[in-house]
């Protein structure tokens, strides 16, 4: 049984199919069938259920996937660890943040980053800081960018920045907001685009109304930060988020922004790492590049606003 063996047959197993799976893998479908007849071959058993949609795991085949995950990862572990011992950062390194972060962060960390280190493969996903903390935890990525993590001992973060949230409007006003800064309590009147519970900013925006007794005047529930500031854009409302990821929008006059105050909303912003994982040198490289990128937009009036 050879490792290649188990990363095709799990790759199949989520592509649900061997024809998705020999488009994604960029490998011939005979080839694909051929190691995986051989490897039904060696354990005696079939590993999939051919249906009209595709395929299923038998259950020979589920219980082979557990084991198989288990095989690989220890594998990528060793690898990892042995990467570590060499002078020069190389193999891949893979990044996680929130989009509110990637959208200010992405293009100048990979372009210095790939500057300094083209021998490295950089792979950077981005998701809810929840998600985030989920992929660093069963090791889908390497390091982790995102706000307030959770207090684990399988985890070392180090905080960055504490990030102000601010009131985000329409250039126009159609609110009639006013000049700012913004009482927390206006809040409930103001027409809000907020994303839904549980994710974090939202949880932030309750739970620090909630302290006033205040109920924010959500009129619109999106999880996309994209379609948010498209639709403040556009005159339909406000929403709440960190001055970094709409700075050029601000500057170009296309939205507005306001501080809030009593209280004011923060979070932590932090890098994190899994201490159940040797960490290699591509990651400690990547680590301290998020850092001093961070220093730098802050240095550059791009992460907060100015006399913010």
């Amino acid at each position: 049984m050879e490792l290649r063996q188990l990363e095709l047959f799990i790759a199949i197993a989520e592509a649900g199919s061997f024809s998705r799976a020999a488009l994604r893998l960029d490998l011939a479908q005979p080839v694909l069938s051929r190691h995986i007849r051989a490897l039904e071959r060696e354990l005696g058993a079939e590993l999939y259920h051919r249906t009209g949609r595709g395929i299923v795991l038998t259950e020979a085949g589920k219980i082979l996937e557990t084991h198989a995950r288990g095989v690989l990862e220890t594998a990528a572990s060793a690898r990892r660890a042995i990467d570590a011992l060499g002078d020069t950062p190389t193999g891949r390194v893979v990044i996680g943040m929130p989009p509110s972060v990637g959208a200010v962060l992405t293009a100048p960390l990979v372009s210095r980053f790939r500057a300094e280190f083209p021998q490295v493969s950089l792979g950077i996903i981005e998701g809810f800081s929840g998600h985030v903390f989920e992929w660093l935890s069963i090791g889908r990525i390497d390091v982790a960018v995102l706000y307030n993590a959770p207090r684990s001992g399988s985890l070392g973060s180090e905080p960055l920045v504490t990030d102000q949230l601010f009131l985000l409007g329409p250039a126009g006003d159609p609110a009639n907001v006013g000049p700012g800064p913004v009482r927390a309590s206006r809040l409930a009147n103001i027409p809000l685009i907020l994303p839904s519970r549980p994710h974090g900013l939202r949880l932030l925006v309750d739970d620090s109304l909630a302290q006033i007794r205040v109920v924010p005047n959500v009129q619109v529930e999106i999880d996309a930060m994209p379609s948010t500031l498209s639709l403040v854009e556009a005159g339909i409302g406000y929403t709440i988020l960190s001055y970094s990821c709409v700075h050029h929008l601000i500057e170009a006059g296309r939205i507005r922004c306001w501080s809030i105050v009593e209280p004011t909303m923060t979070r932590s912003l932090v890098v994190a790492t899994s201490n159940q994982r040797p960490l290699t040198k591509a990651a400690r490289a990547i680590v301290g590049f998020v850092r001093s990128q961070v220093e730098a937009l802050m240095a550059e009036g791009r992460w907060v606003p100015p006399g913010g």
